[in-house]
């Protein structure tokens, strides 16, 4: 029995406590914002057309540039492969 008594004066007291967490207006005016502006509605309606119109999508700089080389490649390697024997690039995970 008085454990249940413990248990309901528990409860209770979370309740009451509860009841000021739930402290608000009646019309919920916080929520209410007042904006003071001096465009009139046709005016911001005009820029965002024109920003949906002219809007791209895609994230600047996502693309890569492309680079059309003349080098041959089997000229490149072997250039890398006597840089390599000259000990002019680091090998594996050793530093220069």
């Amino acid at each position: 029995m008085n454990t249940t008594a413990r248990i309901l004066s528990i409860a209770a007291v979370a309740a009451f406590a509860s009841f000021g967490a739930h402290a608000d207006e009646a019309d919920a005016s916080q929520f209410a914002t007042q904006f003071q502006t001096n465009r009139t509605r046709a005016e911001v309606n005009a820029e965002a057309v024109v920003e949906a119109r002219t809007h791209n999508m895609e994230p600047e700089g996502s693309r890569i540039a492309t680079y059309k080389s003349t080098a041959d490649r089997a000229v490149v390697r072997a250039q890398a492969a006597e840089a390599l024997r000259l000990g002019l690039l680091s090998a594996g995970e050793t530093g220069m």
